[in-house]
């Protein structure tokens, strides 16, 4: 396996589709968090993966805040923000997080992912929003 990406999303069924594609090339190992708050967990218990797949959508949670709750316990991981919606719709929140972008859950792929990560892991130099044709498609 390649990098490690967790995805965190409240959706059972999308953290699956995602782990299917993700794993499918052997580019990446991937693990889950049903919430903001069982992603810092795992980091703090020194889990560490490459990056971070974050729902924008999750219940209840300010997931900007927690992105820098994320950042601080990881310096070196890289979060990629993602949601239904699109980038716009989040105004300039998106470019004061920590995140090294945005990806449109409709448009999510491995190579979409990999834009987000440089070499050096730390995410550098990479558009802040996605821009890659759909792959997991509208339901999602």
């Amino acid at each position: 396996m390649g990098r490690s990406v967790l995805v965190v999303d409240d959706d059972p069924a999308y953290r699956a589709a995602v782990r299917a594609l993700l794993e499918a090339d052997g580019a990446y190992a991937v693990s889950e968090a049903a919430s903001a708050s069982a992603a810092v967990t795992e980091i703090t218990r020194g889990k560490r993966p490459d990056l971070v797949l974050l729902d924008l959508g999750l219940p209840g949670e300010d997931v900007f805040a927690a992105a820098h709750e994320l950042k601080a316990l990881a310096t070196d991981v890289v979060i990629v923000l993602c949601s239904v919606r699109e980038a716009d719709e989040f105004g300039g929140r998106i470019a004061c997080s920590p995140a090294a972008g945005f990806l449109p859950k409709a448009r999510l792929s491995a190579a979409a992912l990999a834009r987000f990560a440089a070499p050096d892991g730390a995410g550098h130099g990479q558009s802040r929003t996605g821009g890659e044709t759909p792959h997991l498609g509208p339901e999602f």
